[in-house]
């Protein structure tokens, strides 16, 4: 039996294929974790289907209220202008459904967690102090999104036993994956690894990635999060926190 509020899970979107295709799979991970749970895919652009179109099938459908959860891993411009903007609509379109917007996925230690993970499968483990970490973002014009990312970096070079760990960015925010990689090899690294602070793949992962290996051949890149068990419980918990009648089930 489904919950009678839906959980709508929003994402950017892109025109990159796999970027859509990832997020629906880590969709897929919360649905298997929590099968009671109505949980529907939407994208802010580039991707089908758009918020405001899901939203309004809610409401269609004679749903009295609905949860937006931003799969975004900051709060910057797309949480802080596009979602509202959306939702701010759907309510004018619609005005018996009640719209919820959680918080954003990020800063929590379960994306650390995945990330870390992700490094560790491209071969890039803990305790090896010939090896620096980039840890790459999108960049943002908002410098406290960028600030989170710069701390789990600092995080990961005071704690992981390797030559370092920098936080670089591939717009919008400096530094960039070049001088990254350099003040990394100032500090002793021999050897590269490129972490991911990305959802899903798509341009701006392709640029760091490119930019790491033109830096260092031999990088070793990591994947985005993706469909991580622990993301997808972070999604999970977003919900509850903002639909309280679920706290109880499903924080």
């Amino acid at each position: 039996m489904r919950t009678a509020v839906p959980l709508v899970a929003v994402a950017h979107g892109s025109r990159d294929s796999r970027s859509a295709a990832n997020v629906a799979a880590l969709v897929e991970v919360v649905r298997a974790l929590r099968p009671g749970l109505d949980v529907r895919l939407a994208f802010l652009d580039l991707s089908a289907p758009r918020l405001g179109d899901v939203l309004a099938a809610v409401a269609g459908e004679g749903c009295r209220r609905a949860v937006v959860v931003p799969l975004l891993l900051g709060s910057a411009y797309h949480a802080r202008v596009d979602v509202p903007a959306v939702v701010a609509e759907a309510r004018s379109r619609h005005p018996r459904l009640e719209v919820l917007v959680s918080d954003v996925l990020g800063p929590d230690p379960r994306l650390e967690s995945a990330a870390l993970r992700r490094l560790a499968a491209a071969g890039a483990r803990p305790g090896d102090p010939d090896l620096g970490v980039v840890l790459a973002a999108a960049g943002s014009s908002h410098p406290p999104a960028n600030a989170v990312v710069a701390e789990v970096a600092r995080r990961w070079a005071d704690g992981a036993g390797w030559a370092g760990a920098e936080p670089a960015f591939a717009a919008a925010a400096a530094p960039d994956v070049a001088t990254a990689v350099e003040r990394l090899r100032a500090r002793g690294a021999r050897r590269i690894a490129l972490g991911s602070w990305f959802l899903a793949p798509g341009l701006l992962p392709d640029r760091v990635r490119e930019q790491v290996l033109a830096a260092d051949p031999r990088a070793v890149v990591a994947d985005p999060l993706g469909p991580d068990p622990e993301v997808a419980e972070l999604v999970v918990q977003r919900y509850a926190t903002a639909e309280p009648s679920m706290t109880a089930r499903y924080a």
